[in-house]
């Protein structure tokens, strides 16, 4: 309940205040279409975590993104979700027209965002990635495609923090961490597109499609914001 009540407050601060857009500058939206404009690609580390599905990412998780990211994330500028939500169902219309694992044609999608750990939620005060897979659901619905969200995941136990940890450290951190929630017994008769906002390592959406998998559920595409880079070998890596 805190939590909604802090992103609530933190809705209508951020409506009161002058708006200027983080990449230009520009009097308007915090995020102009200009300074976010999607780039659609599949985005996949190297080398890609086992069972992780094919991802696909709006943008690199630089400039620009990577500042609108960071403040909706960390310092709950919560008007950031909508651009960012926005390029996360465009992003998601093209994986589905554009690979050979989509269906041909709008269909019908249950959006499944990665839980964040409990003590990030309190921390930031609100659920960025719920928050985002929330609100994308609508654009997916104008864009043709009958969507609804489905919490299906929520967190099994603790996990430490994963800054400055490999890939097969991550995993190792990951295994076991996340659960399939009560919701999951009502599964919709729909295709199941896992979001996130970043893929570092694909060592959390590969334990996300894991955990789903182990309850009868397939992942047909993981779809996330922003994809960063591996600065040792230059392949995207996954979060």
């Amino acid at each position: 309940m805190l939590v909604l009540v802090f992103a609530a407050l933190a809705d209508l601060a951020d409506l009161a205040l002058p708006q200027r857009c983080l990449g230009c500058a520009t009097r308007g939206p915090r995020l102009c279409e200009t300074c976010l404009t999607p780039v659609p690609a599949r985005r996949m580390p190297r080398p890609a975590p086992a069972d992780l599905p094919e991802c696909w990412s709006a943008a690199d998780y630089t400039g620009t993104v990577r500042e609108a990211i960071v403040a909706y994330k960390e310092r709950g500028q919560t008007t950031l979700a909508r651009p960012l939500a926005t390029a996360l169902a465009f992003t998601a219309c093209h994986a589905l027209a554009s690979t050979a694992v989509g269906p041909v044609g709008p269909v019908a999608l249950a959006v499944v965002p990665v839980p964040s750990a409990p003590r990030a939620l309190r921390s930031r005060g609100h659920d960025p990635v719920g928050r985002l897979a929330a609100l994308a659901v609508r654009q997916l619905a104008a864009f043709g495609h009958r969507a609804e969200l489905w919490p299906a995941l929520g967190q099994a136990r603790q996990v430490g923090d994963q800054a400055g940890l490999s890939a097969t450290q991550r995993a190792a951190n990951l295994a076991a961490s996340l659960r399939v929630t009560p919701a999951a017994k009502a599964r919709p008769a729909a295709a199941v597109l896992l979001v996130d906002d970043i893929v570092t390592t694909g060592s959390t959406l590969a334990e996300a499609t894991r955990t789903l998998r182990v309850h009868g559920v397939d992942v047909l595409l993981a779809v996330t914001v922003a994809a960063t880079r591996r600065r040792s070998c230059n392949p995207l890596r996954s979060h």
